[in-house]
């Protein structure tokens, strides 16, 4: 698997840009992405739907032959003709980062069992970090929160909130089940290393680790995909399958390889 990750920052995308490179997706995209009311909502769309369509252009696919659907729960998938093999991918953003794991497509098509997520570290304005954990308590198990409400830096601790919520996001948004899956059923020991599904180990999952340090403050993030098997593997991803492109950049290379 591969990660790449867009840097957004609102106030250096210029409208321009925007209108430019809204045509290079299909109208189904457009009509999705115009209906955002805030203007940066709907560019972190927009480089969403322009992340695929960049990899495949890299691959040598002709603009006019690049396709999507979407399975009955939302997910997007591949349906450009003549790729082999078959293009696995899953896009997600947070705030200032739009990031596209990426990979062959195995198992579980069409969309296939890929999934990523990533967040910010940081709580909401006005709450410590014990309410917060409050807050999401029915989405945590019993081990889950005794580990990040352990005796370590609140640092430590909100990192390993946000490790745990990523990979439990990232494995269901491999499963492309859509909303309602309760994240109690899945538990992701940080100390030992360990997930469990319905307590049973989740054979058959990859899962790798990323940071993006780089975008002032911290992001991280998960990556999930079933490659059957036994075993659990839990690991970083190394940093040559880790890509971050500055989102000026990206659109403006996107145009110029896509029009």
């Amino acid at each position: 698997m591969q990660v790449w990750n867009v840097i957004y920052d609102p106030l250096e995308f210029p409208d321009s840009l925007y209108r430019s490179a809204l045509p290079l997706v299909d109208q189904t995209a457009q009509d999705k992405i115009t209906k955002f009311r805030r203007r940066e909502d709907a560019c972190r769309s927009l480089i969403g739907n322009l992340l695929p369509r960049v990899l495949l252009k890299k691959r040598g696919v002709p603009t006019d032959a690049i396709t999507f659907a979407a399975t009955d729960t939302g997910k997007p998938y591949c349906t450009t003709p003549g790729i082999n093999p078959p293009l696995a991918f899953n896009v997600t953003h947070d705030e200032g980062v739009i990031a596209m794991a990426f990979g062959t497509g195995d198992l579980g098509p069409p969309a296939f069992s890929i999934g990523v997520d990533v967040m910010k570290l940081k709580i909401p304005p006005r709450t410590t970090f014990t309410e917060f954990v409050d807050i999401v308590d029915s989405q945590l198990t019993t081990r889950e929160k005794d580990l990040v409400l352990a005796d370590v830096t609140e640092e430590e601790a909100i990192r390993r909130f946000y490790w745990i919520w990523t990979l439990k996001e990232a494995y269901t948004k491999a499963l492309g089940i859509g909303l309602g899956f309760d994240f109690r059923r899945i538990e992701y020991d940080v100390v030992e290393e360990r997930v469990t599904v319905d307590g049973e180990p989740a054979r058959g999952w990859q899962f790798l680790r990323f940071e993006l340090p780089q975008c002032g403050p911290n992001y991280v993030g998960f990556a999930a995909k079933f490659i059957g098997g036994r075993g659990t593997s839990i690991s970083e991803l190394s940093e040559g399958c880790l890509v971050c492109y500055d989102a000026v950049s990206f659109v403006n290379r996107a145009i110029e390889e896509m029009s």
